[in-house]
């Protein structure tokens, strides 16, 4: 339909071609070359700057690539209060159109759906895969592949890929934990580790598995997860085995079954690895559906091996511990299967060195608690901030309250009334510890003032009732403190009350700790003998450092070879670092940054390449010990501007904003943030 709403100087509308929640899309045509063009507006009124932020990404990234399956953006213009986006017009309509229009032009809706032909598949396929190819040799990690956002020309069958709006320059991004409803990118399509609730990090990896969904749904006319429910369809992304496409479809072959199931594997580790290795096998089956109308089998990823240097994130060795935690979640929760059927609080200990791994355990906790509907909130005791009283528990429950803020308007309400029935009228009281619990229950009137003792147990007694509110059946709650070592007074004092509490239930409380920075008289050391002295449920995991074997296998797995032959280099990284987990992790990519360890390309269609170490110049490096000095010379190779701004930012803690930040540095937002870039790019923040 024509619109008469929007005007742009100097392009004319023709027609509306989308109306979706956040953005609406029109054809044009640009009045100085006649040109069709296509223009894509925010529908806010008043855009947040967050959607702001993202329309301007879209067009930064795309503006910078040469490739040919991209739609090219011609222009960002300002727009009311938000932009315009202008593109060229290819003339093409999203895959989840074509597919629509396909079905449509069939009789009656009693039929199955229509499918493309195994051909148009390959063709789409393929096509979508070189521009993957092409976006990751720049680095960029699209986020949110799906029909929606690939175009196809249906007279020519050229297709392209659209929508850079939250698309990343970094190679990996680690995902809060947020309500299903607010998180970026497309559920129904979305990777286990973008849910943020898989214990990994998002890297390149997180396309192959929406891509994988994508080719699901074209093959069979069906998503693999048909659930409306926002955590169900989280749950079947991280835990579920979809129905296989040849079990909906038969005619499907076996190979194109298998390689969509492979992109569709729940941990990156186990799909593709290079967009090459995926086009590559791709085209196999096509050239052999073409010469012969069928595919023979053939091993997948023959030459899906990987140039970019990447450490799996899977915890190696580390089964019985994880174990242990999760049949402790499963005691607190209730469940029928769990040695005691009758929750109560628990109170579980990860006790180990820096570095030995403790929080990737502890993450590995997500998994159960998304079956259950459980909470996971977590705090940080902060060495230098001792002073500040319940530090890490406030940091856990702004949490909880940030995500409780992003559901529905009527569970928001039941969530109010609970609240305030706990808290009676001395709602004030939480508010002035936890002030976005504002939000949340309202205004409250003013508390009597307390002195001393009085107003300490007043907090204690109503942050027991507050934690009680968010601790059922329905939904079990774990909170997570770490660096228990540095925690105050307080905050021992009010995890013993919990752990008193005889009518405890569904809460699992997990700390962590350096056990080689206590004593027997240490704070916490007393508190936990308190604790177990009023019969309280206190288990403890100690990690050990990797042994042989599981180093083995993780160097193995991150130089894509067979254990025999990364048993030269796992002696070495034995050796210099005696099984520390972020220690190994760490000289292993300064092996790779210093050259020491280097990629080997194919010599001819034969080969394959592979990771090559020099062993002799590694065994020969002067290594000290200590993580902490090893840590400081990796520092002194950042960028002069970036180790400066690292400093101030450790002054404010462990956690920071950017905009506190750039007051510190005495720079605008935009400078502090290009000075940050390279410790984003290397991890050492997230």
């Amino acid at each position: 339909m024509t619109s008469t709403l929007v005007t742009i100087p100097g392009y004319s509308i023709i027609e509306q071609l989308y109306d979706g929640a956040r953005t609406r899309v029109y054809r044009g045509r640009c009045e100085s070359s006649q040109k069709p063009i296509v223009i894509k507006l925010l529908k806010s009124e008043y855009p947040s700057f967050n959607e702001l932020m993202q329309f301007r990404n879209q067009y930064t990234i795309a503006k910078n690539l040469d490739l040919p399956g991209l739609v090219k953006p011609i222009a960002l213009v300002n727009y009311h209060n938000g932009f315009a986006l202008v593109m060229e017009d290819i003339g093409g309509v999203s895959l989840k159109d074509w597919g629509e229009r396909r079905q449509a032009g069939f009789s009656e809706a009693s039929q199955p759906p229509i499918t493309p032909s195994l051909s148009e598949f390959f063709n789409i396929a393929i096509q979508v895969t070189q521009t993957l190819e092409g976006l990751f040799k720049n680095r960029i990690i699209h986020k949110d592949i799906k029909p929606q956002n690939i175009l196809i020309n249906p007279e020519t069958k050229a297709v392209k890929v659209i929508d850079f709006s939250i698309s990343s320059l970094l190679p990996k991004q680690n995902q809060e934990i947020q309500n299903p409803n607010v998180l970026e990118g497309t559920l129904a399509y979305m990777s286990p580790e973008q849910t943020g609730r898989m214990n990994r990090g998002i890297d390149y990896r997180t396309d192959f598995y929406s891509l994988g969904v994508t080719f699901y749904e074209l093959l069979t006319g069906q998503l693999p997860f048909q659930s409306t429910d926002p955590m169900e369809l989280v749950h079947c992304h991280i835990a579920r085995i979809p129905t296989a496409p040849i079990q909906l479809v038969p005619s499907i072959p076996v190979m194109v079954n298998d390689i969509v199931m492979k992109l569709m594997a729940k941990t990156a580790e186990e799909r593709y690895q290079t967009a090459f290795g995926l086009r590559y096998d791709l085209e196999l089956c096509r050239q052999q559906w073409q010469d012969t109308g069928r595919i023979r089998q053939f091993t997948l990823g023959e030459r899906d091996i990987c140039d970019r240097f990447v450490i799996p994130e899977k915890l190696y060795g580390r089964e019985a511990e994880v174990a242990t935690l999760l049949a402790a979640f499963d005691r607190v929760a209730g469940r029928e299967d769990a040695e005691i059927e009758e929750s109560q609080i628990e109170l579980m200990l990860v006790a180990g060195f820096s570095g030995i791994g403790k929080t990737a355990v502890v993450n590995e906790v997500h998994k159960p608690i998304v079956r259950q509907r459980g909470y996971f909130i977590k705090g940080k005791f902060d060495q230098f901030k001792r002073d500040i009283p319940f530090s890490a528990w406030v940091q856990a429950f702004q949490n909880l309250i940030r995500q409780l803020l992003t559901e529905s308007t009527t569970t928001l309400v039941q969530w109010k009334a609970k609240i305030l029935e706990a808290l009676g009228e001395n709602g004030q009281v939480m508010i002035d510890v936890i002030p976005e619990l504002e939000l949340l229950i309202g205004q409250q009137p003013p508390v009597p003032e307390l002195d001393g003792s009085a107003a300490q147990n007043r907090f204690n007694l109503l942050f027991r009732k507050f934690i009680r509110v968010f601790t059922t059946k329905e939904h079990p709650l774990v909170i997570f403190l770490d660096d228990l070592q540095w925690a105050d007074s307080a905050s021992l004092k009010l995890m013993q009350l919990l752990m008193g509490e005889a009518s405890g239930r569904y809460l699992l409380l997990i700390g962590a700790y350096r056990d080689n920075e206590v004593n027997p008289t240490h704070p916490l050391m007393l508190t936990l003998d308190e604790i177990r002295k009023a019969e309280g449920t206190v288990n403890q995991i100690t990690l050990a450092p990797l042994n042989t074997l599981s180093l083995n296998c993780l160097i193995a797995d991150t130089l894509n070879c067979s254990p025999e032959r990364a048993v030269p280099l796992t002696e070495l990284v034995q050796q210099k670092t005696k099984g520390n987990p972020f220690f190994s992790n760490q000289f292993l990519k300064s092996l790779h940054e210093d050259g020491l360890i280097t990629f080997a390309p194919p010599e001819s269609s034969l080969s394959k390449g592979g990771w090559q170490c020099d062993i002799a110049t590694v065994r020969a490096l002067a290594l000290t010990e200590d993580v902490v000095e090893f840590m400081a010379v990796q520092l002194q190779k950042l960028p002069i501007h970036t180790q400066n701004v690292l400093k101030l930012a450790a002054c404010i803690g462990n956690q920071f904003d950017l905009a506190t930040l750039a007051i510190v540095d005495e720079k605008s937002p935009e400078e502090t943030a290009l000075n940050l870039w390279k410790a984003l790019q290397e991890r050492l923040i997230l």
